[in-house]
């Protein structure tokens, strides 16, 4: 028997409505682990540069990994793998929250999509039964709305993720929400709009299937061990949520201020003591979390009213605060929360406003095009705008496709401050701060994504370290050296995490320990004899398949590269004349990873991860 899966992954042809289970070897399994991981291995084989990401061909992947179900911490995310109408390309989001875990025991590791259906449905699972049931009642609803309604049909213990308006209007920021007033998501790559080209409203889940553990005794003593540890070590991150450095943040030059222009903003009012008197109401932790980072607001009255829900995380603030020019967190919790229901990306949809706002100061966008005035600092239009886009409204319709296309409709001079890469809005790090974030946001897979290597906590640091798996190397953030080497590393431990669905946090967390904790309750949960060299590699077969699946598609080195506001200096603040040597980090990048030239993988590279059938 092997351990950590249910065994099973569902899957389903809207356009028949024909339901069947799919089951994988151990060997591919071992390989490719679940998650991120084996979620690139059937999006590569099932789809091709010819699956238009909004058309019945293309799939849409949920997964779980092995460790989903267990006692291990922070063991509570999922991954959502499809082709992005955003990007054109390889397309991923995973969120947190419970859904995951109760996927995992209503007994699949997975469900996958195919098809549209001709009417809108959900998808409610049980430890019984799966059926498509009809959901045109929920068309139109918000994502809160929607939760609840399922709830109250299913049983408060069922769990749900769906779509709100964003997505049923294919917006290209749209996301997939999960665990209703909690917020969690599924942010990026416009994975909403494909969940909304079929059709499919949600997915509701329940059930108490155990999953099993081959050596159960052992990792729970370990993790009886280790949890307290965990909880000791991150309560600064507990108590002040993501958001938690923002001040330091803005200091060193790392957040965005005024579309990416600015080099300095206060950010007083943002900070974590006025986050916490005034609008902190709870906190909030996914499933098997130790750590508990996630934030609950309500504003009881005023025009920013709104009832106990997530609050901001530190994207979020970042690119409604400073970059909007926005110092008031009330406004900036307003957002968030009309984002949630809307069911579009927070991130892609600061850029979306503060490009709006750029490009109505320069008299390229006017307020009766906009449908309101569109100015920085200004909290009022600023929610405005979030309105027009989540309901496609004005020249909403066009910032509801991410800056990219808007910038294209508007011509002119827009494109210059139109900061994304593959069409993917920035998250909030600057990669003037640091060279390795430019490198990150060049080469990532899905596009501009501060997680495909997780970089900046270890610039911060000012060290090369931690986690385990790494030498321990002195760093300078406005240089190049070293960090073509960092990164690979890192990106092969981002795939790992994101393919056994557990938090990154955790990594952060067990520090040092991390490799061999990892091994021990990977081995422990599944049965397999591991080494931590086995792991880096199956992180790096991964993040070598996703990028093969890019070069299908026609991309390279042409396509690594940053837009042309981050070639421009800030002139003030903590970075303010740093620009990344991205070309010479390339090079090196290249060499080491064993892709050629062009940023393709070689022959003996593909051979030596047992991908020669990508070539």
């Amino acid at each position: 028997m092997l351990g950590g899966y249910a065994g099973k992954i569902l899957r389903i042809d809207l356009t028949t409505g024909e339901l069947h289970n799919t089951f994988y070897d151990e060997d591919t399994l071992r390989k490719y682990l679940g998650g991120s991981g084996l979620g690139a291995r059937i999006l590569y084989d099932e789809t091709n540069s010819d699956t238009d990401p909004l058309g019945p061909e293309n799939l849409l992947i949920f997964l779980t990994g092995p460790t989903e179900g267990t006692r291990m911490p922070n063991a509570g995310r999922y991954q959502v793998i499809t082709r992005s109408p955003l990007t054109g390309s390889w397309g991923e989001a995973n969120s947190g929250g419970k859904w995951g875990v109760k996927l995992k025991k209503a007994g699949y590791d997975g469900v996958i999509f195919k098809g549209i259906s001709p009417k809108p449905v959900y998808l409610n699972i049980t430890e019984e039964k799966a059926e498509l049931l009809d959901a045109s009642d929920l068309w139109g609803k918000d994502s809160f709305e929607t939760d609840e309604i399922l709830r109250e049909r299913h049983g408060k213990k069922a769990c749900t993720c769906d779509i709100g308006i964003g997505g049923e209007k294919m917006s290209l920021l749209s996301c997939i929400m999960n665990d209703g007033v909690d917020g969690r998501t599924a942010g990026r790559c416009g994975v909403g709009a494909v969940m909304g080209s079929k059709k499919l409203k949600a997915i509701c889940v329940d059930g108490n299937v155990k999953t099993p553990i081959i050596n159960e005794l052992s990792l729970n003593q370990s993790i009886k061990e280790w949890a307290p540890k965990i909880m000791k070590d991150m309560e600064a991150l507990r108590e002040g949520g993501t958001s938690c450095a923002v001040p330091f943040i803005e200091e060193i030059g790392d957040i965005p201020i005024k579309n990416w222009a600015q080099g300095s903003f206060n950010v007083e009012n943002l900070a974590t003591p006025v986050y916490n008197a005034k609008f902190l109401s709870g906190r909030y932790g996914c499933a098997n979390c130790a750590i508990r980072c996630g934030r609950i607001v309500e504003i009881k009255e005023g025009p920013y009213k709104c009832e106990e829900t997530a609050g901001p995380e530190y994207e979020t603030l970042g690119l409604f605060g400073p970059n909007c020019l926005i110092n008031d967190l009330g406004p900036i919790c307003k957002a968030n929360e009309l984002c949630n229901r809307y069911g579009i990306d927070t991130i892609g949809v600061g850029n979306a406003v503060a490009f709006a706002m750029e490009a109505y100061e320069r008299g390229l966008l006017t307020e009766e095009q906009m449908g309101c005035k569109a100015r920085f600092g200004n909290a009022e239009d600023m929610l405005t705008i979030v309105h027009k886009i989540g309901r496609r409204e004005d020249f909403g319709y066009y910032l509801a496709d991410g800056t990219k296309v808007a910038a294209k409709v508007l011509g002119g001079i827009a494109e210059e401050f139109s900061v994304e890469q593959r069409g993917m809005g920035f998250p909030a790090h600057d990669p003037r701060y640091a060279d390795s974030i430019g490198l990150q946001y060049a080469v990532s897979p899905r596009g501009a994504c501060h997680l495909s290597a997780n970089c900046h906590g270890q610039e911060y640091g000012g060290f090369y370290g931690g986690f385990g798996f790494y030498r321990s190397i002195k760093l300078k953030n406005h240089s190049i050296e070293n960090k073509p080497e960092m990164n690979v590393e890192l990106e092969h431990i981002m795939c790992l995490c994101d393919s056994l669905t557990i938090c990154k946090f955790l990594l952060d967390a067990t520090g040092d320990s991390s490799a061999d904790l990892l091994v021990s309750w990977l081995s422990d949960i599944t049965g397999w004899d591991l080494d931590k060299e086995e792991l880096i590699k199956i992180g790096e077969r991964i993040f070598n398949l996703k990028r093969m699946y890019l070069v299908r598609d026609g991309q390279s080195r042409k396509d690594d590269k940053l837009p042309q506001r981050m070639r421009k200096r800030r002139m003030t603040g903590g970075s303010a004349n740093n620009i990344p040597d991205i070309d010479s980090m390339l090079d090196r990048y290249y060499e080491i990873r064993g892709w050629d030239e062009f940023g393709i993988p070689t022959e003996e590279t593909l051979k030596r991860l047992d991908l020669l059938d990508t070539l």
